[in-house]
This record gives C-alpha cells, structure tokens and sequence, in this order.
C-alpha cells in the first residue's frame, strides 16, 4: 500500500512539478512551496524583539504606532523577491501561507506584540483584488494567525479609491498618491480595540501610513508588520 501511495505521489509530480517558489528547486517536500535551503539563507532582520528598530522609526513624527517589524530584507533578484512575485502573481498562495507562518514565529518569539485583538491586511482596491483573485496581504495574515492564533478580520478598513503603483514615486508622490484613500468600516466592533496591520513590502511606508492613520483615527490601537523591507536608501 505505501508503495502503491508513493508511486501516485511520483507520478502526480511528473504530471505537475513541484517547485520551489524561491528558487526553483524541486527538491521539497509534497506540502511545502519553499525549500529547506531557501528558508536557511532567508536575510532575517531580527527587528520584532527590539523597540527603536528602523521600521518603528519609519513612523516616528508620522503615525501613532505602538510595535512595527519588517520579518526580512528584500533584495532585487534574490529567492525573497521571487517568492513575494510568485505570492502576488502567480497564484502561490501556499507561499503566501507559510511566509505568514514565519512571520508569526517571530512574532511570537519577540514578546512585544502581545495582547491582539485581530489581523487586518493592507486592503486592495476592491476591482484589483477580484482581478487578483485575494489580496496577498490578507494570505500573509492567515499564516500569522496559525501560529499566534489571533483572528483575521475583513472589511475593518476598505480602500476607497483607486491609487498608480508606488513603484519608482518619490517619497512626496507616494503620499500624495495614498493620501486619503482609505477609511474605517462605521460602527465596527473592531474600533477602538488592537490591531496588527500586515503587508507585504514596506519602502517609505506611505501606505500603511495613510492607512495607519484611518485606523489610529478611531481610537484603534495600531501595530504594523511586514514581511520586507526594500531600504530606498
């Protein structure tokens, strides 16, 4: 029998390959979508246990943030780069998923984003998201919760209106392009309680800033994390 099961894995993998998301391996296992050697020489930042850390100072003077961490640093051309593309558009939502699950395992391990009353992703423009199928943010925080068991809530903020990519917009455009897109859903029970807001990449934080501050606006507290941070230095 456990040949017999063992064959039908072999096949099905001739049938549809399995690779890595990060480097195209298939040496991985069956329920996995990034190897062994990919997760090990992951750039991990190390920024959750440490208030002060360079994505905190990203908000200071801009958002009443409590606890921000980024999990990794992005590079161009590197197996986190491809993961990130194979997550937003390539339909890998099973990388997504276990991203978000380290994410949470440094989450957990910091000590310092305890006492959560919920996840809520970065929102997508609702037309770009249908397009999409999911919001990758909102894949990342489905991770988080397995590991710190704290519910992901929708709809808490939406994003109103259409926003042009913020890729290669200066730090006075990206704000510009952000500013005042995004609201609170009225009267939800969410309000005034604490909340993790997670994205994907973080670079001079425009974004979640104009989002953060739809939700600090209510009463909300606010904490952030990313997967990346892309330093635009």
């Amino acid at each position: 029998m456990l040949r017999v099961k063992q064959w039908l894995t072999d096949f099905s993998l001739l049938l549809f390959p399995h690779h890595c998301a990060g480097c195209g391996s298939d040496l991985l296992q069956q329920d996995q979508s990034i190897c062994h050697n990919c997760y090990t020489n992951l750039p991990e930042t190390g920024f959750a246990p440490h208030a002060g850390n360079p994505i905190e100072k990203i908000f200071y003077g801009r958002a009443d943030v409590h606890e921000a961490m980024a999990g990794y640093y992005f590079t161009k051309q590197s197996a986190l780069q491809h993961i990130i593309h194979a997550l937003k558009y390539k339909n890998n939502t099973e990388a997504g998923l276990q991203m978000g699950r380290w994410m949470g395992l440094q989450l957990n391990n910091s000590n310092r984003f305890k006492h959560l009353d919920a996840l809520i992703s970065l929102p997508l423009f609702p037309e770009k998201e249908k397009k999409r199928g999911y919001n990758q943010a909102a894949v990342l925080c489905e991770g988080i919760s397995e590991i710190i068991n704290v519910p992901v809530v929708n709809n808490f903020v939406i994003r109103k209106r259409y926003t042009d990519t913020q890729t290669k917009k200066g730090r006075s455009e990206r704000w510009a392009n952000v500013d005042g897109s995004f609201e609170v859903t009225p009267h939800h029970p969410l309000t005034g309680k604490r909340v993790l807001l997670v994205d994907d990449v973080i670079t001079t934080g425009a974004t979640l800033e104009a989002c953060g501050a739809a939700v600090t606006e209510t009463g909300t507290k606010l904490s952030i994390a990313v997967l990346a941070w892309a330093s635009d230095d």
